[in-house]
């Protein structure tokens, strides 16, 4: 089963760290971000593909073309500025069926890694005090996923996306229909769609650790040191 991660963006909320290493590189504790991105991955995972632009010949560098027993391929996204699911779509040539989704900046606990790539069409979710600073995730009666709504000002649920969607190539077909005014297309936006015809099942997630700002970076490395990842 194939791995998409996204690790194109310039990581601009992390400056001056960022400057000289693209951020999935910064060091947690005694490994870099992507290590730990990978290594939550569960065995069924052979293969990833990582989309890059920033400073990517570093991560070509540190990666290889195998990465904790993984092989890797590698896409060059032009223009990251086009949203997530522009990212995603530079992929789509190399992805061979139903795969999984993943953001390079993100630490997952493997136990709910290993339970979404269990179903056909799945995402992770995590509860929040603070939704309303997130994509919030709203479900079905029987689980599944019915929307995401980005920073809703009045949530009517606690659940928000934390990225790690299993979906198949189909998710490709809803790219128009994702599409902002501006241009740019969302990932979160083409679930949304997808999900209308896909039971997309909804997965909590206990450990998850976005990495997005150097305070973030350091709440992680403080977990890291803890051994509270898992």
């Amino acid at each position: 089963m194939q791995c998409v991660i996204l690790a194109a963006g310039k990581g601009t909320r992390m400056r001056p760290l960022t400057e000289t290493t693209p951020k999935p590189l910064l060091r947690v504790g005694e490994q870099a971000l992507l290590d730990y991105v990978v290594a939550a991955l569960p065995p069924v995972i052979d293969e990833l593909i990582i989309v890059t632009n920033y400073l990517e010949e570093q991560i070509m560098t540190y990666c290889g073309t195998e990465f904790h027993g993984r092989r890797v391929q590698y896409v060059h996204q032009d223009n990251p500025a086009g949203g997530t699911g522009a990212a995603l779509l530079c992929a789509a040539p190399l992805i061979i069926g139903r795969f999984l989704f993943m953001y390079a900046d993100d630490i997952h606990g493997a136990a709910a890694l290993a339970e979404v790539v269990t179903h056909d069409h799945a995402m992770l979710a995590m509860p929040s005090d603070t939704p309303e600073q997130f994509g919030v995730v709203y479900k079905n009666d029987d689980g599944t996923l019915r929307e995401i709504i980005e920073k809703p000002a009045a949530p009517t649920s606690n659940l928000v996306n934390i990225g790690g969607f299993v979906i198949t190539p189909d998710i490709f077909n809803y790219q128009t229909a994702a599409a902002s005014d501006s241009g740019e297309v969302y990932v979160t936006d083409m679930l949304t769609a997808y999900a209308k015809n896909h039971p997309v099942q909804v997965i909590e997630q206990t450990v998850w650790i976005p990495v997005g700002t150097p305070e973030q970076l350091a709440a992680a490395e403080k977990m890291v040191l803890s051994q509270k990842i898992d």
